[in-house]
């Protein structure tokens, strides 16, 4: 169980993430809505300018999908479950949580999963196999 100084030190950094985040979406919107596009440019500055545009729009995906997260991690946080593995229900370290603030599992699980991950890549050598489809047996092993 995390202390009342643990909880609010782990709400003030999530806060903090999500108003950085939430700057960073305005920005971004800013970007795309302001973009000019100037015709009859050289074809190599239109590429580069739509490659830029398209990482923008990718970093803006993955802070969306970490927005999500923090969001989740305040409300665990709220009912205060944010310490608790979502897998074993053993208590997560709040070093862990401050180096994490998002994170669901515990070390040791999260450690297991990644085993798991690994094991899963080099059965599948990469070669695009969707994970259902890899047979029971070699899941097991």
């Amino acid at each position: 169980m995390l202390t009342p100084q643990e909880q609010e030190m782990l709400g003030a950094v999530l806060r903090a993430e999500r108003e950085r985040l939430l700057e960073n979406a305005k920005a971004g919107l800013r970007f795309s809505m302001e973009r000019e596009r100037n015709i009859g440019r050289d074809s190599i500055d239109e590429s580069m300018e739509e490659e830029i545009f398209s990482t923008e729009l990718r970093l803006r995906d993955r802070e969306k999908f970490l927005l999500n997260k923090i969001n989740s991690a305040l409300e665990r946080l709220e009912n205060g479950t944010i310490d608790e593995c979502e897998e074993c229900g053993e208590k997560i370290s709040f070093k862990r949580l401050m180096a994490r603030p998002v994170t669901t599992l515990c070390i040791d699980c999260k450690e297991e999963k990644e085993k798991e991950e690994m094991a899963k890549s080099q059965i599948l050598g990469r070669g695009g196999i969707d994970a259902d489809q890899i047979p029971e047996q070699l899941e097991e092993e």
